[in-house]
């Protein structure tokens, strides 16, 4: 079916499909200014109803924009809408976009503020719309949620293109908000968004070019200019500090091993810093124990964990939360060669335990563990977090649905819980039992082993880590489904088939809440 030439081209598909359709074309739409409105599905056959600047934008048109709905049958589904060409002098493109129902808020079974997420997909799905037109500038409609419209357009516009070549690579458009008044949450999403795009970026860069010294040199480049301390420790002070259970893993490859040290300084120096520890395996081929080759290349985001945390860090400088944050992150490869560690090697910790390292292609928790320790003994934290992609079992529980988190604290628990709820990028709480401990510590000739015995992987995983946190309150939130590529159940603010960068604003959202409880 084909529209008049005041009509666009674009018809968005149900959420549930994430995919956008182009029913027609219009050739002669000329690329320049867009702009994104919302529309809010009704009860019943009441017609849906604009948003408040949608409203305003229908009054400037003299009503043509409700003609133009009711002609299109746009019910206010949400990401269900058009795009209508050359309809106002200003705006080239104009994207009416689904909201979904109006006033929908907290959904408890969902564990999920659907109100806030419904905005970010039709914010999204709308600035990608108009991107995908050849719109240079996009105004985006707040619909009450200023921040997260800002979170879904700046998310849904970017893409991956640092291995293009100059004339195809992507221009991104410019985006600014549209008749609203809360600049303040505009930025603060435009700030997040941007993290997480970030850590997209760092994740999806091929293993050649995210190397141990090349994640250095971007994080040096992202971070310092915010005025956050990264200190770049070497192999050779790695060997100083007998940090020798990461260093098993690292002397697979010819790539030396880099730890960083990060620090941001928000409120009092003297107060203890939440501690942050990413597991930053550049390239994880599984070692001797070799993964299959299909899909492979995926393990090239094995470092992900260490990119959101350095994602959350620039964001958190940006909005200069009142809380001290150190970070931990050890970047090394895992590769099969005659250095490898070798099924059964046993390594002695920091803490004088010794772990066997039966399958080396579970090197997560090897790499976290001399780190994890170093951390809580250099810096003395409040909190330890560590985040990484861990184990199977939380990817064939979960999907790409939600981060599996482990806590020994239920209050840092409830906190995550509700971060997540807000960011739409949720984590869910696993369980923490001994059945697990007594699984990884029951052992004969050494301490631990870095896979366990059964099938519970990451929470054999979870107890090992826990085995080297025993006194502080203490995190581990497992992204093996959501922190590497997304295959099913596409976000729509997100891409296909791309690195996630999840749950960077989720990290952030903690840190606020933990910088802000008052402002809860």
């Amino acid at each position: 079916m084909r529209s008049s030439p005041a009509r666009s081209a674009l018809c968005l598909r149900r959420v549930a499909q994430k995919l956008i359709r182009r029913y027609s074309c219009n050739e002669g739409a000329s690329s320049g200014k867009g702009l994104v409105l919302g529309i809010y599905q009704q009860e019943g056959d009441k017609e849906p109803k604009f948003t408040t600047a949608a409203e305003k934008f229908n009054d400037r048109l003299g009503g043509k924009l409700r003609q133009l709905v009711c002609e299109t049958q746009i019910d206010g589904r949400l990401g269900l809408g058009r795009v209508f060409n050359n309809i106002d002098p200003e705006f080239s493109g104009v994207a009416v976009v689904g909201v979904g129902i109006e006033g929908i808020g907290f959904n408890e079974l969902e564990m999920l503020d659907e109100g806030m997420e419904n905005v970010r997909v039709a914010a999204g799905i709308g600035a990608r719309s108009l991107a995908d037109e050849g719109c240079s500038q996009i105004s985006v409609d707040a619909m009450d949620y200023a921040e997260q419209a800002a979170e879904g357009s700046t998310l849904a516009v970017w893409k991956f293109g640092d291995n293009l070549s100059k004339k195809n690579r992507p221009v991104f458009p410019r985006l600014d908000m549209w008749d609203s008044g809360d600049m303040d949450g505009w930025t603060r999403g435009i700030f997040k968004a941007e993290s997480q795009n970030l850590a997209r970026r760092l994740s999806d860069a091929p293993a050649n070019c995210m190397t141990p010294t090349m994640f250095a040199q971007a994080t040096v480049d992202a971070l310092c200019p915010c005025g956050i301390t990264v200190e770049v420790r070497t192999m050779d002070w790695i060997e100083m500090q007998r940090m020798h259970a990461f260093l098993m893993i690292a002397k697979g490859s010819c790539e030396p091993p880099v730890l960083l040290e990060i620090s941001y300084c928000g409120t009092a120096p003297e107060d203890k810093p939440v501690l942050f520890v990413g597991k930053g395996i550049t390239f994880n081929s599984g070692g001797i124990n070799l993964r299959p080759c299909k899909m492979m290349h995926e393990y090239r985001a094995s470092m992900s964990g260490a990119a959101a945390v350095i994602a959350m860090m620039r964001c958190v400088a940006a909005l200069s939360l009142p809380i001290n944050v150190t970070c931990v992150i050890p970047l090394c490869e895992n590769m099969p060669s005659g250095m490898s560690a070798k099924p059964g090697d046993v390594v002695t910790l920091l803490n004088a335990r010794s772990m066997a390292i039966r399958d080396v292609d579970k090197a997560g928790v090897v790499v976290l563990a001399d780190p994890l320790l170093y951390g809580q003994t250099t810096y003395k934290p409040r909190l330890v977090v560590d985040i990484g992609t861990i184990g199977v079992g939380v990817k064939n529980a979960y999907g790409g649905g939600a981060s599996g988190i482990f806590s020994n604290s239920h209050y840092i628990w409830k906190q995550f819980q509700r971060a997540g709820s807000l960011t739409g990028d949720r984590v869910w709480r696993m369980p923490l039992w001994q059945y697990y401990k007594r699984q990884v510590t029951d052992e004969l000739g050494y301490d631990l082993s870095n896979d366990g015995r059964g099938e519970a992987s990451s929470c054999l995983a979870a107890a090992i880590l826990h085995e080297l946190v025993p006194c502080a309150d203490w995190a581990h939130i497992d992204t093996r489904g959501t922190g590497m590529l997304s295959m099913y159940g596409i976000i729509p603010y997100l891409t296909a088939r791309t690195m996630t960068g999840r749950p960077t604003r989720t990290l952030v959202q903690f840190l606020y809440q933990m910088a802000c409880p008052e402002l809860k």
